[in-house]
Order: structure tokens, then sequence, then C-alpha cells
């Protein structure tokens, strides 16, 4: 698709059925020649800038690899090394970094940051992770999940756990694809009330349908996926025992998994915390795909790569 070319990468919400469908589709068919030992230069001599205000395992090694394997070059930048990190406006680092790199990931805190980066810059911006929405882990989410079903639309999602960024995202990509998304979650740790609405929207538009309720039992009967993350997520860890207390009914075990459909698969976007969100015996039990899940962020990262900033497409 040549019009996804130069284009942010911000929430799955700017991107219609079709462009997803096509990224999935580009990220199956990357990860194909990179199984095969086939070259897939399409980024030769590009350059990817990523911009870290909080640490990572996956998200660096993934875009960093994928870059790699796409014959471009990935540039990682700390804050502590950036002038944004002394007080230079965004604007400026969006206006500067533009004249160097081909394209700009930024993992941060506040969305309005990448939001403001992408107002200023003049290459594509990937959001990498925001404590709003983590969009580059629900497309790896959608691909694992087409994969192992063969299929999106009609399925039903389950998802245990606090309404945060990697909920927002799954709601979100689930529903532009036509994919039911049940979400239990304890009063007061609901998703977003403006991100639920646009999930509504698309559900309405592609003829699925969003829950939200308190009860995990309800949430997971009759899952075809059954996903769950941290209970306190990065800056949240002054809260972990709070958390621990309210979320103790929402631990994905093999009571909650007898509750979902028997050929279900198990979802945890990691790091996991085993006998807290998830028990080790169902993280790596049969039903897991968790390392599959892992493994597709640079798939379907170089597919929005090679969409965003190749000169193929």
């Amino acid at each position: 698709m040549k019009e996804m070319r130069g284009r942010h990468f911000l929430t799955l919400q700017d991107y219609t059925a079709a462009e997803l469908t096509y990224l999935l589709d580009l990220a199956i068919e990357l990860k194909d020649k990179q199984r095969r030992g086939e070259p897939h230069p399409f980024l030769a001599g590009k350059t990817l800038g990523m911009i870290f205000e909080k640490p990572s395992t996956r998200t660096r090694v993934s875009f960093e690899v994928g870059m790699w394997q796409l014959g471009g070059h990935a540039l990682f930048l700390s804050s502590q090394e950036l002038q944004i990190g002394r007080g230079e406006p965004i604007r400026d680092t969006a206006a500067v970094l533009s004249r160097y790199v081909d394209g700009i990931m930024i993992r941060t805190f506040a969305q309005s940051t990448v939001e403001e980066l992408a107002c200023h810059a003049t290459v594509p911006v990937i959001n990498g992770l925001t404590d709003r929405y983590h969009p580059c882990q629900a497309l790896a989410d959608l691909m694992t999940i087409r994969e192992r079903k063969g299929l999106l639309r009609g399925l039903r999602v389950a998802y245990l756990g606090d309404g945060n960024n990697v909920a927002h995202s799954l709601m979100l990509g689930c529903t532009k694809l036509g994919v039911h998304i049940n979400v239990g979650a304890p009063s007061g740790y609901w998703p977003l009330a403006d991100v639920t609405a646009k999930a509504e929207q698309n559900a309405a538009a592609s003829g699925c349908g969003i829950t939200i309720t308190s009860d995990p039992v309800a949430a997971v009967k009759g899952a075809d996926v059954l996903y769950t993350d941290v209970w306190a997520s990065m800056g949240q860890e002054h809260e972990k025992i709070k958390r621990r207390e309210i979320f103790a009914p929402y631990q994905v075990n093999k009571e909650i998994l007898a509750q979902a459909r028997p050929e279900v698969i198990v979802m945890h976007c990691l790091p996991a915390y085993r006998g807290e969100e998830i028990t080790a015996d169902v993280l790596e039990g049969e039903h897991s795909v968790v390392l599959d899940q892992a493994e597709n962020r640079m798939h379907a990262q170089k597919a929005l790569m090679a969409a965003l900033m190749g000169d193929f497409l």
C-alpha cells in the first residue's frame, strides 16, 4: 500500500481494517522470508532513530534486529543522551532528527509526547509504547492469533487484568478486525471511557462486540484467546501490594482456563510474574503462545517499518 508510506503509527485507531490486514499479511510474508533465509533488504540505507524514555528488552531488540534484517540501521537514543532530557523542546528534537534519520520510534510515558513528536517530524513516527497505548504489541498479538487460529473475524478474545495500554490497543485492534473482545477488570481499573467508546464504534462498524465486566468468569466463558498482563505497569510499582490483593480473582490459572474453549490459546506480552497475574503451569503449558507472541513483535514491526519507510511498496 503506497498510501501508507510516510505515515505515523501512533495508535491502531488511525488505520483502517484493510490497512491493518495488509500489515499482518506483510508481517507473515517477511517472517516466511526470514525463516527461508531469503534476504529482504527493503530498507537498505535507511536509519531508524529509537528514543527510549522507558527501558525495554523486547522493544529494543525486536526493532534493532528487525531493522538490520531489512538492511537498515537502528540507532539507540536514551533520554539521558538526548538534549530532550535536558529540556530541549520536543519540536526541536523532532525537526533535527528528521534531518538525520528516515524514521523515529519512541517509547515514552505520555501519549501527548508521541503526538507532539509526530506533529513536528517530517519522517514517520512509531509509537513503541506510551502509558495510553501499545500499538506495536497489539499488531504482533493479532498476527499471533491469526497464525494460530487461521482467521480473526468472529473469534472471541478475553483479556483479564488492568485496563492499561495493552488492553486499550488490543480493544481497538480487535474491534477494527471483527474480533469480539471481553475485558475482565476490577471496578476502578477498567479501560478509559474514551478508548472504550472508540472500540464500541469500531465494533458496531465491523459487526463484533465488546464487553467490559468485573466478572472474570463471565469474561472468559467460551473464549478462543485468553490474554493477561502485569497488574502493576512501569511507574506503578508503589501500588504493587495493593494491586496484588485487588486483582487476585483475575489470575489466569487452571480454573479460569477451564472456562474458555478447549483449544484456547494463552497470551501474555511479557515480562510475566508467575504466581501473580498468571500461574507458571499455564504460562508454560500447552495452551501458551507467549514465545510466538514475543517473536512476532519483530516480524510485525518489520512490516510496519517497511510499509512506512520503504520505497518498494
